[in-house]
């Protein structure tokens, strides 16, 4: 197998000796590059965070990856394949004895999902992969462009993590963070596309919702932050009625509270009736004197401080500290800044709860003037996530076979979601979609990418097929087989503006090398 020597290009050229001098571990004298992706549990965890919280936004938010890096041009067909050694492979995960069941359908195989990652400028994107056989049950085998930056700038992407029968957000068997990656040295430092295909160890998978909001009562909320909890109070405006209905529920010291629309108006004399026993009936307009109401108006602490307790005009209304989230801190921050907030701010030691403190003293004007609402909703953050074991042990794992013989039948299974060429979008993305045939016997050519002998076959996907298994020997009942090949190029060979034909490095024995330290390779738990 041809090993490129220089990258074509000047400009190329100095990039590609500056990084074949700082590869972190990549050596010349081998075939094996080797990269982390998250290094420690502690980034694990941060990358687990990343996709997980707000109900799995980030991985709904994740599109195909579709570079206009990965266009292709000028492709050509050559000769046939030489192997390099003697054609070998490596059993699936879980095979069982030949079943003498007739099954016409395809059954699709567990171990295949979508690999997330984020791109340099911050883009989320999804590739296809499948779960693949190792000693640990922990491997993951995509293209490498879905793993390594195409840019030319030598570097793994960020945040990946390999979710099998991902659906709308939904992880079935759990979200497996990725720890090192495998790939060939060409396509590490020349993003040679012969060797366009990458082996990923991932952590043992992690299941559950990571700072999960729950919704609760006060008092649920207090106890929540007396032992240390996280939570944050979302304030939303609401009607009179709805306010008048809340008070009677939590009192003047809950979460439904008032105060002028316009702090400038004009203040009346309290009600000489007014005591303790009809206060609340004030503050929904109801008091026994007509025509009169108490609000609350914001004032500084030390103003505050400085009021009495009592029911005149300026008397303090009670105030108490309550725990808020980061992203509310910053903002009031900011507002304080402007001095459009009153209260007070803090943060624990460690900086990882936040508060605030509000201060009203009590302004009693006419059930006339206009008046906003509001009601505070409690809410505790919770984080819901558990080790939910080894990804081979969960989904199984395909087999792996290098030096097979071209010409033969292949079943391939990924998420294809891009348009056509012609703007034309038949794929959804959410759903897996299959391709059935015999792989092309003549090498395919196509210079723009250093292409010189990947093998192709006939499959009308689109981008997000990058990275589906090219599965030799599948067994529908089983829905195992070996693992012969990823999708690298989808391409349309007839000019016609429609993908027509995927391609695959060939996978020989400096694949098989590459799976082979791959597979040794220990990743550990995230959650003991």
């Amino acid at each position: 197998m041809k090993r490129i020597l220089l990258p074509a290009g000047g400009a190329i050229l100095a990039t590609g000796l500056l990084a074949a001098g700082l590869a972190s571990t990549a050596q010349a004298d081998t075939d094996v590059a080797k990269d982390d992706l998250a290094k420690t549990a502690a980034q694990a965890a941060e990358v687990i965070d990343f996709w997980t919280k707000s109900d799995n936004a980030a991985l709904k938010k994740a599109v195909a990856f579709n570079p206009d890096a990965l266009e292709v041009e000028k492709i050509s067909s050559g000769g046939g394949y030489s192997a390099d050694t003697k054609p070998g492979s490596t059993a699936p995960i879980g095979e069982e004895k030949k079943s003498t069941a007739k099954v016409q359908n395809v059954n699709l195989p567990k171990t295949i999902g979508k690999v997330f990652f984020e791109y340099r400028d911050g883009s989320l994107y999804w590739c296809s992969g499948t779960s693949i056989q190792s000693q640990y049950r922990n491997l993951v085998a995509t293209a490498g462009h879905c793993v390594y930056d195409i840019a030319g700038n030598d570097e793994v992407v960020s945040r990946w993590v390999f979710v099998p029968g991902y659906y709308q957000g939904k992880a079935p068997w759990g979200i497996y963070v990725g720890k090192q990656a495998f790939t060939h040295y060409d396509f590490d430092v020349y993003e040679d596309f012969d060797r366009d295909y990458a082996f990923v160890t991932v952590y043992d998978g992690i299941g559950g919702v990571a700072n999960q909001s729950t919704k609760v009562t006060p008092s649920e909320y207090k106890a929540h932050i007396a032992k240390g909890g996280k939570g944050y109070i979302k304030e939303t405006p609401i009607t009179a009625e709805e306010f008048a209905a809340g008070y009677d529920k939590y009192g003047e010291a809950g979460p439904y509270k008032s105060a002028p629309a316009d702090p400038k108006v004009e203040t009346v004399a309290k009600p000489a009736d007014v005591n303790l026993g009809n206060i609340d009936e004030y503050y929904k307009g109801e008091g026994p004197t007509k025509g009169v109401k108490v609000v609350g108006i914001e004032v500084t602490e030390a103003v505050w401080n400085a009021a009495k307790v009592g029911f005149d005009n300026g008397d303090r209304v009670p105030s108490q500290k309550v725990a808020i989230s980061k992203e509310e801190y910053d903002s009031l921050v900011a507002q304080k800044g402007d001095g459009k907030y009153l209260g007070t701010l803090s943060t624990n030691e460690a900086k990882t709860a936040w508060f605030k403190q509000e201060f009203y003293v009590k302004k009693w004007i006419k059930t006339t003037a206009q008046v906003k609402y509001w009601v505070e909703d409690y809410y505790v953050v919770e984080h819901n996530v558990k080790s939910v074991g080894r990804l081979g042990d969960n989904v199984g794992g395909q087999g792996f076979a290098w030096n097979q013989p071209t010409g033969k039948y292949v079943r391939t299974f990924g998420y294809p979601f891009g348009p056509h060429l012609d703007g034309n979008k038949p794929f959804t993305g959410v759903t897996p979609k299959w391709c059935y045939g015999k792989t092309a016997k003549n090498v395919l050519r196509i210079p723009s990418k250093k292409v010189e002998e990947q093998m192709s076959f006939k499959c009308t996907v689109t981008a997000g097929y990058d990275g589906a298994p090219w599965l030799y020997k599948y067994s529908n009942s089983k829905r195992l087989g070996y693992v012969n090949g990823v999708t690298s190029l989808i391409a349309d060979t007839d000019s016609n503006k429609r993908y027509d034909t995927i391609t695959s490095p060939y996978f020989d024995g400096e694949t098989a090398a590459i799976y082979k330290a791959a597979s040794a390779s220990w990743s550990g738990k995230l959650i003991p």
